[in-house]
């Protein structure tokens, strides 16, 4: 293994979630870990309420109404099986693997992810109409990351 990939190995870790990695080969073995981050410790602050300086609006839905609103219970997320960076398409020159609207089977390719300049080609598990595509290329992406949601 080259040092170039050992440092984007190491620069992919600090990136994410992911406290430690192992990576084992006939001709070697790797293992990278990195320290937890430091606990935050809780202080009490005393809390200033003010009456507000306008009305709401009343025409409209307000925050709190908008975060009660229940998110729709058919919706389903097709998700990151891996780290690295999302593409939508083959190559720049091509056309997106899927869009918004377009119907999906179970196995077909949805996208690329990158990592270690190797693509791995992503594939649905389910069926189903995409309805929002949740990141954009050359996002980083973590493991079990929502990348599209499917009706």
């Amino acid at each position: 293994m080259q040092i170039e990939h050992i440092k984007e190995l190491i620069t992919l870790l600090d990136q994410t979630s992911v406290h430690e990695m192992e990576l084992e080969t006939s001709e070697f073995k790797l293992s990278l870990k990195k320290e937890a981050a430091p606990q935050l410790v809780a202080q009490h602050t005393p809390v200033i309420q003010t009456a507000p300086i306008a009305a709401p609006k009343p025409v409209g839905e307000t925050e709190q109404e908008a975060a009660l609103t229940p998110m729709p219970t058919n919706l389903r997320t097709i998700t990151s099986p891996m780290v690295g960076t999302f593409y939508s398409r083959p190559a720049p020159d091509k056309d997106a693997y899927v869009q918004v609207g377009d119907r999906v089977e179970a196995g077909q390719i949805v996208c690329i992810l990158e990592a270690m300049k190797l693509f791995n080609d992503v594939e649905t598990e389910i069926s189903g109409e995409i309805v929002e595509i949740l990141v954009a290329d050359g996002d980083l992406v973590e493991y079990g990351q929502a990348l599209f949601s499917v009706k």
